[in-house]
């Protein structure tokens, strides 16, 4: 079927491995180091950065044929700022706990790279299905990333997962100290490079 060709697929499947948005293009980077002291914000800020980008790759698809091309920035700029909105509306609402940790993080969605780039390079060429394969993908593949970074973070500097303590009381009894320095911003940074530095490593071969 057309649906699952093989071009449908690697658009769906190559940026969560091969040519993941973080650690291949290293974009997306500016969130990835900010929201990633807990879990809980990491997953949310992927799960909508998915939700963004393919219904933003989809909408731009489905126009793409009667956008001008001297304001078709402006058209994208215009959809992505409506999702966002409507996200930022929707996290406050029923997490909103979580909506003020990701702070203006949510709305800087509007710029982000990865976003911006699919919508430019992969939305305005292609048919309605690969470009939503596409957004989901790329969102998939920024936000397992979050989550990674999110999992080493808290559960070493706070020996808890999604607010859980995982880490028992008896290792604390016996002198384990939560890593302080997990949770402060520069150590996402030091996370995200070797994050960056195991999946190159690994596909390495592959590329």
């Amino acid at each position: 079927m057309k649906l699952f060709s093989d071009e449908n697929k690697a658009a769906f499947s190559s940026p969560l491995n091969l040519n993941n948005p973080v650690t291949v293009q290293v974009l997306g980077i500016c969130s990835a180091l900010a929201v990633t002291s807990q879990l809980k914000p990491a997953i949310i800020m992927g799960l909508s950065v998915t939700v963004i980008t393919a219904v933003a790759n989809l909408v731009i698809s489905l126009l793409r044929k009667t956008i001008p091309n001297r304001i078709r920035i402006i058209v994208q700029l215009v959809v992505v700022a409506t999702l966002v909105t409507i996200v930022s509306q929707l996290l406050k609402a029923f997490v909103y706990d979580v909506s003020v940790q990701l702070s203006v993080y949510v709305g800087l969605i509007i710029t982000n790279c990865i976003l911006m780039g699919r919508l430019e390079a992969f939305a305005m060429q292609s048919g309605p299905w690969s470009s939503l394969l596409d957004g989901i993908g790329n969102g998939l593949g920024y936000a397992w990333v979050l989550v990674a970074v999110g999992f080493v973070r808290e559960l070493f500097g706070s020996g808890k997962l999604l607010g859980f303590q995982v880490v028992p009381d008896a290792l604390y009894e016996a002198g384990y100290m939560n890593n302080g320095m997990m949770v402060m911003p520069a150590m996402s940074l030091i996370i995200v490079g070797c994050v960056i530095w195991a999946h190159r490593s690994l596909n390495k071969e592959e590329k």
